[in-house]
């Protein structure tokens, strides 16, 4: 009997033992680990981002109740490096206790510290941080904070813009113009209705408040950005760009009430993912730094707690080329804090079928790429990433014959520079953004690979390639508070 017992006990101890781990939160299969998610549930367009007082505040459109569109509220983080996320409660609520999924619900909308406190809403010693917010066919409207975020009141005059039937207005981003010294309110608005005049107006104000329309640029479409930025980093050559909804963007100039065009519409992204960019507000001068996110429209994370990822963020800034000035984005600086020991090459010339995988030491499901490639005579080159010996990867692709860079169904002309390609690329569990010559074209596309594959080829076809220089950093998780 007591053979019998033990035997039983070393069963089930064996069993309870070779049963599968449960899985973490935030490190599901499909979890990114270096861009930001809710932990369950929908979200899509950044909001509200503002900086005060050592933390970058997120906000983002939030389902509370499930994994799809709908039920708008702002969930709410806090970082104080723009990697690492402390998610806080969910901070703005649908307006007049609606209970419907649409109606009143908190649409998107931007961030802002009251400085001066114009509005007169502060009631300590932390100025206020305002809230401007879309309320769907309930007006533009103002929430605010004197606990440097952590809690939020309506204010008690909302709507600051009266909701209009006959206009589809919604998204306000508002900044401080400083040489016309007053506020600016950029909303997308479709006048009357009408789909010839749908664009962004600009209204004006000095408390915040009241505000007044003073102009209307036709050809745009939601979740508008207005920003200034220098051009070959120089403080006294500046244009302003606004952005679309889809990352697209125009530059010209700016006096406070009137956008002028100075180009074409010029796309920011060529992938398949990439929507509603914001930028922050009130980033210290000693900083200097313009900093963008998007959110990923249309990824898939099938199986998973939440929907959704936001795009790492980008230093923006303009540089004058041949054919006109164009917008870089580059990942922030911050990103190498992430980085784990990695592998270096330089100076290597590789001769298909002759050399071996530069990269085949390497492995992973978090990577930072960043390589300098010298097209000889190449017919194409780029990396294979997530693969196996049973499995073939996600192919990054640079046609030399064309100048076309590739991956996930979609391409953009890349130049070279001097017969030199830079291609530096940061890649999630669930995404891949690609940033060719420093930042002049880029694609943000997610994707679903496959499980259990991790290795990465570096490859090149029909002729020659100079590798200048090539560095892989696996990247560590931003996840510290796991569950």
């Amino acid at each position: 009997m007591k053979c019998s017992l033990s035997i039983f006990v070393f069963l089930i101890s064996f069993i309870l033992a070779s049963a599968e781990k449960p899985i973490k939160t935030f490190d599901e299969f499909y979890r990114p680990q270096f861009h930001f998610t809710p932990e369950k549930n929908w979200h899509n367009d950044p909001n509200g981002l503002v900086y005060y007082k050592g933390e970058y505040h997120l906000f983002y459109q939030y389902n509370p109740f499930g994994n799809k569109w709908g039920y708008m509220h702002w969930g709410h983080a806090v970082s104080t490096d723009l990697v690492r996320w402390e998610h806080l409660p969910v901070a703005l609520y649908p307006d007049n206790d609606s209970k419907d999924s649409i109606d009143c619900t908190a649409f998107s909308g931007s961030g802002l510290v009251d400085e001066n406190n114009v509005t007169r809403l502060q009631s300590g010693d932390e100025k206020t941080i305002l809230l401007f917010y879309t309320s769907q066919h309930c007006g533009q409207r103002l929430a605010y904070s004197n606990d440097k975020g952590r809690t939020w009141k309506k204010y008690e005059k909302n709507p600051i813009i009266p909701y209009d039937p006959t206009d589809d207005a919604r998204d306000p981003k508002v900044f401080w113009h400083e040489a016309s010294k007053q506020y600016v309110m950029a909303l997308y608005r479709k006048p009357e209705n009408k789909e010839s005049a749908k664009g962004v107006s600009f209204y004006t104000s000095k408390d915040l408040i009241n505000w007044t329309l003073k102009s209307h640029i036709k050809g745009f479409f939601e979740c508008p950005d207005l920003v200034e930025l220098p051009v070959n980093r120089r403080s006294d050559d500046k244009k302003w760009v606004l952005f679309d909804g889809d990352g697209s963007y125009m530059i010209g100039s700016f006096d406070g009430e009137k956008f002028t065009p100075e180009s074409n519409k010029l796309k920011s992204d060529f992938g398949a993912n990439y929507y509603a960019t914001q930028t922050w507000s009130n980033i210290p001068e000693a900083d200097g730094r313009t900093i963008q996110i998007a959110w990923m429209r249309g990824g898939e994370f099938p199986g998973m707690p939440f929907n959704g990822q936001m795009t790492f963020p980008c230093e923006l800034s303009l540089k004058k080329y041949t054919d006109g000035i164009r917008l870089i984005r580059k990942p922030i600086k911050e990103i190498e804090q992430l980085h784990l020991k990695g592998e270096v090459w330089e100076n290597k010339n590789l001769i298909p079928g002759i050399n071996k995988n530069l990269a085949r030491g390497v492995k992973g499901d978090c990577l930072h790429i960043i390589g300098s490639f010298k097209v000889k005579t190449a017919d194409s080159f780029g990396f294979v990433v997530r693969l196996d010996k049973k499995n073939n990867g996600t192919e990054i692709t640079y046609e030399t014959k064309t100048k076309t860079l590739s991956c996930l169904g979609k391409s953009v002309v890349v130049e070279p520079v001097d017969g030199v390609v830079k291609l530096e690329i940061l890649m999630d569990r669930s995404s891949i953004e690609l940033f060719a010559n420093e930042g002049k074209a880029v694609m943000s596309s997610c994707f679903t690979p496959n499980q259990n594959a991790y290795g990465i080829y570096l490859f090149n076809t029909g002729g020659e390639l100079f590798v200048e220089k090539l560095e892989i950093y696996p990247l560590k998780s931003i996840w510290n508070n796991s569950k």
